[in-house]
């Protein structure tokens, strides 16, 4: 069925349509950030980097590269700036993160305003598709085209997903969209862990097929493109050009709408309070999540001294668990609400954080029984977050608030990363580095079961749903 003829389809059924296919996107856009951004791009990076740095050194006649500290000696240069290629990735995100932190919020602020969210979404989707294609173009010593091709990727993918989070209230009422959001969530945790494992069948077995383990990254990276073009065609297909309730601008008055409207909505939340106070406690604790993400697999490795293949397994297991952790988030928020199931799973972090500090070193299953553990809540506690704000959103204004949603999640991103180490730096333990991350959720917790969130929806001319 074309979008054409959808459009005469009796309305519930076109919405359950549109909410089927509005889920897909979860699962086209997730290979960027698990195949490439957490898994292969990092150390590939940084390993053209470093032989682009060797061969700067050896051009002139020194051998500061050699030894085992080669990421650490080899210096490498950008814009005036140098800096060892083992710290490019970290500061690579750092940029990255800003970047968005400053695009986003016009972008939704545009959004809100075009009669085509549906041609936004398309636009950002494959165009980080397309560049994320490119980077199998980053061989031999050229990471520069890298940095500027992952930037504009993650500027793409944080543009796609503010655009997609918007159509969530146009295609779920009040009482539906916990459920649409934790399936979307975890089939996107699904299809991230899907296209995973494919792609360490090809890193894995890159010489049995004649390919170098170069050609093989660049290979993943190619078909991490594709992958998110070609599923990116299912929510198109499905979704409707929603109508703004207001705007209609095209071209460059369509910018200098969205950076008025923008402006408006910065001077308007402030008439929201309890809006604002649910973001700010999900700004934190979501902050825990993102840190416990990136720092298990330090974790396991330096740690508990695990190797490399277990934290491998273990990345499988958190993807395919956080598939069942999203559904089971969706029932029990059918049964309890999404308030209290939020609150049950911030709880269960503070648990798994707690059976994180007791893993015996060496020990793979109680490892793998942790990755269990995160993978139950990882999926579910941000699923049930992103569709509890969008009753908290004043109509018309989603894509402009999901903006800020996003931008406040990166712009907080680097505290726990930074509590991790300090804590570890200052006490020698890994360990009482990870309990640490406890203080993120214990106030996220607090701070949520404070917020009064069906004064909050009805505040901004909402319907609350009954549950929550």
């Amino acid at each position: 069925m074309s979008v054409m003829d959808s459009e005469a389809v009796p309305g519930s059924a076109q919405r359950r349509r549109e909410q089927r296919g509005w889920c897909w996107y979860d699962w086209a856009n997730s290979v960027f950030p698990t195949s490439v951004t957490t898994v292969f791009l990092s150390l590939y990076l940084t390993s053209v980097a470093t032989a682009a740095a060797k061969a700067d050194v050896a051009r002139n006649g020194l051998n500061a590269c050699a030894g085992d500290n080669s990421l650490v000696n080899c210096d490498i240069s950008m814009l005036g700036l140098t800096f060892p290629a083992g710290s490019l990735w970290g500061y690579l995100l750092s940029v990255a993160t800003v970047v968005q932190v400053v695009v986003l919020p016009i972008t939704g602020a545009i959004a809100d305003r075009t009669q085509n969210k549906r041609m936004m979404l398309a636009i950002f989707a494959f165009g980080g598709a397309f560049t994320t294609g490119l980077l199998a173009l980053v061989a031999g010593q050229n990471w520069q085209l890298g940095v500027v091709l992952f930037i504009i990727g993650n500027i793409c993918f944080g543009a796609s997903i503010v655009v997609y989070y918007s159509f969530l209230p146009e295609i779920a009422d009040a009482d539906e969209r916990d459920r649409v959001s934790t399936r979307g969530w975890a089939i996107g945790y699904l299809g991230g862990g899907t296209a995973l494992a494919l792609h360490l069948v090809i890193y894995l077995g890159h010489d049995a097929v004649g390919l170098s383990e170069s050609a093989a990254v660049r290979l993943i990276f190619f078909s991490s493109g594709v992958w998110w073009a070609v599923f990116t065609l299912l929510p198109l297909t499905a979704l409707r050009r929603h109508q703004a309730p207001e705007g209609g601008e095209r071209g460059t008055a369509a910018v200098t709408a969205g950076f008025k409207q923008l402006l408006h909505t910065l001077r308007e939340a402030k008439h929201f309070p309890l809006t604002l106070a649910f973001l700010g406690a999900y700004w934190i604790y979501t902050d825990g999540i993102s840190t416990v993400s990136q720092v298990s697999a330090q974790y396991g490795s330096l740690e508990l001294k695990l190797p490399q293949d277990s934290l491998i397994v273990t990345l499988l297991i958190v993807q395919f668990i956080a598939f069942v952790g999203g559904v089971l988030h969706g029932v029990l928020a059918r049964r309890i609400g999404a308030k209290k199931t939020i609150l049950v799973s911030l709880a269960f972090w503070l648990l798994v954080l707690v059976a994180a500090y007791f893993v015996q070193a060496g020990q793979q299953m109680q490892f793998y029984g942790l990755a269990v553990g995160i993978g139950l809540v990882l999926g579910g506690t941000n699923a049930l977050s992103r569709s509890l704000f969008s009753q908290m959103i004043p109509p018309g204004r989603e894509a402009e608030y999901f903006s800020l949603y996003e931008v406040g999640e990166r712009s907080t991103s680097w505290l726990g990363p930074l509590v991790f180490a300090g804590v570890g730096q200052a006490t020698g333990s890994f360990r009482l580095a990870i309990i640490s991350l406890v203080i993120f959720f214990a106030v996220g917790l607090v701070l949520v079961a404070l917020v009064p969130v069906r004064r909050a929806i009805e505040a901004v001319g909402n319907r609350a749903p009954e549950l929550l």
